[in-house]
């Protein structure tokens, strides 16, 4: 199901998605997440090491979620990553600057992840469940 115009007007507004990973013992992991949509592509960011980093290794294979009271889309897919070094920096602070001042996030870059590792999180929108829309 493509991302109607609806559908993408909802996730471009200020809203956080919850990433689901796969533990290695089959559990799942959850997470709150900052995100941007470009085209029908997710990006996100996190720093390497944290527990989803490490099963995204594992299993590429993630959902997300966005909600809204009783609306919500669910996106799955395959996740790929770059974790050049100046990209995935620049691109920590794109995605932060859809949530907070730009003060904000150059308090956020200096204070913390210009010393971490980070990663660029991308994923092509395989499949799409949407709650509380027209048609869905």
């Amino acid at each position: 199901m493509p991302l109607t115009d609806p559908i993408r007007n909802f996730l471009n507004e200020r809203r956080f998605a919850v990433l689901a990973t796969r533990n290695p013992d089959g559990g799942i992991q959850q997470t709150v997440m900052w995100y941007l949509i470009e085209g029908d592509t997710i990006v996100m960011n996190t720093a390497k090491g944290r527990v989803k980093w490490r099963n995204m290794q594992d299993s590429n294979e993630i959902s997300l979620c966005v909600e809204d009271g009783l609306r919500f889309v669910t996106m799955t897919g395959e996740v790929s990553f770059n974790d050049d070094r100046e990209a995935a920096l620049a691109d920590i602070q794109r995605i932060g600057r859809r949530y907070d001042t730009e003060d904000e996030v150059r308090a956020a870059y200096e204070k913390n992840w210009r010393h971490q590792e980070r990663v660029t999180l991308t994923m092509p929108i395989k499949r799409v469940v949407t709650h509380g829309f027209d048609g869905g």
